[in-house]
């Protein structure tokens, strides 16, 4: 009997994701056309942080190869906390990019598009750079899983995303571990970390607030058209810590362009 184990972590898709063996069974989505093309381009150019392309089951469901290490999930290890951990993140990113610079995004339709002024440096950006889409071992981050929300995009934008996740760029309130008081700074080496230089460092300022509305509003209509998950977390404090992390950029923005001045 084939045993089939439930993956903790993910919102939209909730309960669905399981483990069989050494492989993971996620279920298609209209952009999974895409997706695929994206993780088959990973594979040929040598990229080994992010899940191979199996196939599909007799279920109907997409089979990727289960990527050995630990996702980052509630409650927080101190060590994913750290300093260290944060840069691992940043140079996982970085590799990511590059490994997606001769891919041709624009030939594939995808289920989210990033805002123009964001979009056209040749990088296909993940979009959802969250703590528990990131994969851990001995506390370097060593892969991306849930390509869902990815599209054409750029370094700044997703810089911006990981970035305001990882520093974490939120109200005091809303940070509950070690990183609490520690953003802004966090913030700055995130981006140093990357290797983010010039214009693309006021841009990632920029993109910030942006990235935060672009996420939330996938959220939101999620939760108006009924995604169990996404209504959860919309619905149970999601709404209102979204309101308060936007009040908190509008007094911290110019912190942000200083530090990264």
């Amino acid at each position: 009997m084939t045993v089939e184990q439930p993956l903790l972590g993910g919102t939209a898709n909730r309960g669905r994701v399981v483990r069989v063996g050494d492989t993971v069974r996620r279920p298609l989505r209209p952009a999974s056309a895409a997706t695929h093309a994206l993780l088959r381009h990973l594979e040929a150019v040598g990229f080994d942080g992010a899940p191979r392309l199996l196939g599909v089951d007799d279920r109907g469901r997409e089979v990727l190869s289960y990527v050995e290490g630990e996702a980052v999930v509630p409650p927080y290890p101190p060590w994913a906390m750290t300093d260290a951990a944060l840069v691992s993140v940043a140079h996982l990113l970085r590799d990511y990019h590059d490994a997606t610079s001769g891919f041709r995004a624009d030939r594939h339709e995808w289920s989210s598009t990033v805002p123009a002024p964001f979009r056209g440096d040749g990088v296909t950006t993940h979009n959802d750079p969250n703590l528990d889409n990131i994969v851990f071992r001995d506390g370097r981050a060593v892969a991306l899983i849930d390509f869902d929300l990815a599209s054409p995009g750029s370094r700044a934008w997703d810089v911006a995303c990981a970035g305001r996740l990882w520093a974490p760029l939120r109200a005091a309130v809303d940070v509950t571990d070690a990183r609490r008081g520690a953003g802004v700074e966090r913030f700055r080496r995130f981006v140093d970390a990357y290797g983010l230089t010039g214009k693309e460092r006021a841009s990632v300022v920029e993109a910030v607030p942006e990235t935060h509305d672009w996420c939330y509003a996938v959220v939101a209509g999620g939760a108006q058209a009924g995604n169990e998950g996404f209504a959860d977390y919309w619905w149970h404090g999601g709404a209102d810590r979204a309101a308060r992390t936007r009040a908190w950029y509008a007094g911290n923005l110019a912190a942000l362009r200083e530090s990264l001045a």
